[in-house]
């Protein structure tokens, strides 16, 4: 779904340095946009959620280490490797002004997610005595009470109205780390209806790091991600703006999968192993149940990604499908030159078989076995940069994607980026850049400038361009094209920034009696204004438009006032949207603050008005207690939603309720 947000992570200052304001210095800096999916989102906030609490130590962190950050390029990263190198552990944090690809943003934000210190771990030996002394627990519960009644609440959906969750971590610096979460969605049965267990949804993982010649081991559920993503991409993909900031870098290596998305994830183990200082092997084995629309023949028509399980037949769907995978990785380093090898195999215990009846679904993945490999490289030297990875599946389709990154000083940077996958290409992990969302049927060129002026302006704008050969949802004709175009400005000044956007895509669909193809056009725009004139207070005013062209036209704005206090142990953040749009195609999605672990970006159609309180209270030194009340109130509708979500009355309130404690 598409989404446009920012990221909502917050603590508290008393358990390690919560309060922290970074999630808005991840939005300056990432851009994220429309088509940056919600499970995306969930994952890069666990990721970064996690290192905000625990920052990597940069006198011992590996280059898998730093690639976590995805606002980091690969050249940023590679100088940061270099600096280490030249001039031994830094002394203070103070010395990355000493590098000068850090610009001021992305400097001020990296500082929020590492440190330096001269303790030195020992790279092998776990002890009960360092699990007893030095380990640190960390243990989570949440809560929404709705206050109003959906359809389904009173008939349809077999379980409660309430949404709640549990989470777990313990952790021994970098090289020990262990966590559960398990989670409940609103309508899903407990402890009965299919969920016998308890919660309708369980993720667990142990992580051992640097020990012997293993870099890294997770057993239970994890993500894994390698080259450019065309054979093998479980981890997050934050669009193409975020692309273009992290100038065509993205995220690979092995991690635990420790958020309550239900898809992406491997479940099994999963090692990287470094058989020299050049040289490591990556291998990973897995079994997991996936959930699917079956036909007549008991074949998988669709496998289903919502993760509800909420009615009968929802529930009918779960993990009636298992997929069995195992696949390899070598990676090879020589002087800025990285080359990588990978192979995935995986078998579906019940046969794949979309309804090729449709003309478009015609070449997606069907069968039971599928085998993808692929070459992947990546050169840094001075201000270039080179990525790229071609796959190829079982059937012998191909699949490229390759980048290249330049800076030419005075802080601009150019990026160019060329992709091919054919329409006959399968991989059921692939994730790259694409306009249609697949790692198929599409052939297309961006290009990208991001210019920092000076420390204070930046510019960034780019413009791609995709073709597809063959058929696609709601294009009934071969040979469609589509355009997005992006121009970015921004401002910042010691306690006030500013930021302008402007987007247009432009896509081929069907007219109304699909004989021609007509022009999709979207025009999004938004002007925000951030003020921190005092470190205890933040405001942020934004303004959003829309103007949508397709078949007929329609338009939205939405108006928006966040409000940030901190007093003592008390932080209250306080939010109000006026919308007014007249269609659900002309929607505007909205960030808002939310508890820890969670996030809030609704989405605002029709007219009307969305207000939201949060307070966050530090009860003891290791003991935050969070509530936040939201209500979105129409003035054009008496009832709300569809289908089994709806629910009657202008206004959905809702009262989340967090508990931390760390020990």
């Amino acid at each position: 779904m598409a989404v446009c947000c920012l990221l909502t992570i917050a603590a508290t200052r008393a358990v390690a340095q919560d309060v922290q304001q970074w999630e808005e210095a991840v939005y300056d800096v990432m851009g994220y946009d429309e088509d940056t999916a919600e499970g995306d989102l969930e994952d890069v906030m666990e990721t970064l959620s996690a290192l905000a609490q625990s920052p990597l130590d940069l006198n011992s962190a590996t280059r898998k280490d730093l690639e976590q950050l995805p606002f980091l390029t690969a050249s940023q990263i590679d100088d940061i490797e270099n600096y280490l190198y030249h001039y031994g552990p830094m002394k203070s944090l103070s010395e990355l002004r000493m590098i000068s690809s850090l610009d001021p943003a992305r400097l001020s934000l990296l500082r929020q997610f590492v440190t330096v210190t001269t303790r030195v771990e020992r790279p092998e030996g776990l002890s009960l005595r360092d699990l007893g002394r030095h380990s640190r627990h960390q243990l989570m519960g949440y809560v929404q009470l709705p206050f109003f009644t959906r359809k389904g609440d009173r008939n349809g959906y077999l379980g409660y109205r309430y949404k709640h969750w549990l989470r777990y971590d313990l952790s021994l610096g970098n090289r020990l780390k262990a966590g559960l979460v398990a989670s409940q969605d609103a309508g899903e049965p407990f402890l009965a209806g299919g969920n016998s267990l308890g919660y309708d949804f369980y993720s667990f993982f142990i992580q051992l790091k640097r020990q012997g010649m293993v870099e890294n081991l997770v057993v239970g559920k994890y993500r894994l991600s390698a080259g450019m993503g065309l054979v093998l991409q479980s981890g997050f993909s934050l669009g193409k703006l975020a692309l273009l900031q992290s100038l065509g870098r993205t995220t690979t290596g092995l991690r635990p999968h420790s958020s309550r998305s239900t898809n992406g994830y491997f479940q099994g183990a999963a090692t990287t192993l470094r058989l020299s200082r050049r040289l490591s092997l990556t291998a990973f084995a897995s079994y997991r149940g996936l959930d699917g629309t079956l036909n007549s023949k008991g074949e998988v028509q669709t496998l289903v990604t919502s993760g509800y399980h909420r009615t009968p037949t929802e529930m009918s769907k779960k993990n009636n499908t298992h997929a069995t995978a195992t696949g390899l990785r070598m990676d090879v380093s020589l002087h800025g030159l990285r080359l990588g090898a990978n192979a995935v195999y995986t078998h579906l215990d019940r046969r794949l078989q979309p309804n090729s009846a449709t003309a478009y679904r015609r070449y997606y993945a069907q069968g039971s076995n599928f085998v993808n490999a692929s070459i992947d490289y990546a050169f840094e030297r001075h201000r270039l940069s080179l990525a790229g990875e071609t796959a190829i599946d079982g059937h012998g389709a191909l699949a490229t994607l390759n980048s290249l990154s330049l800076r030419l000083g005075g802080g601009l940077s150019l990026m160019a980026l060329y992709r091919f996958y054919s329409y006959r290409y399968q991989s059921l992990y692939a994730r790259g850049v694409s306009e249609g969302g697949r790692v198929q049927n599409e052939s297309g060129a961006m290009g990208g400038i991001s210019w920092q002026l000076s420390p204070r302006w930046r510019l960034q704008a780019y413009v791609d361009y995709a073709y597809s050969p063959w058929l696609r949802y709601q294009v009934s004709q071969p040979a469609s094209h589509a355009y997005d175009y992006l121009l970015s400005a921004a401002y910042a000044s010691t306690i006030w920034s500013l930021e302008g956007r402007y987007r247009l895509r432009q896509r081929q669909r069907d007219n109304v009696a699909k004989t021609q193809l007509t022009n999709h056009r979207e025009q999004r725009a938004r002007l925000r204004l951030t003020l921190r004139p005092h470190h205890r207070l933040t405001t942020i005013t934004q303004a959003d438009g829309i103007l949508h062209s397709f078949r007929e036209r329609s338009h939205g704005y939405a108006l928006s006032q966040q409000v940030a206090y901190t007093l003592g142990r008390l932080t209250a953040n306080l939010a109000a949207t006026y919308f007014n749009t007249n269609s659900y195609d002309s929607r505007i999605y909205l960030y808002e603050r939310a508890p820890l672990y969670t996030f809030s970006f609704p989405s605002l159609s029709g007219h009307g008005l969305r207000y939201s309180l949060m307070l966050r209270a530090t009860i003891a030194r290791s003991l935050v207690a969070t509530a936040r009340i939201a209500t979105t109130n129409y003035f054009d509708r008496t009832t709300i939603g569809t289908g089994y979500q709806q629910s009657e009355g202008s206004s959905q309130t809702t009262l989340d309720l967090h508990l931390r404690y760390v020990f």
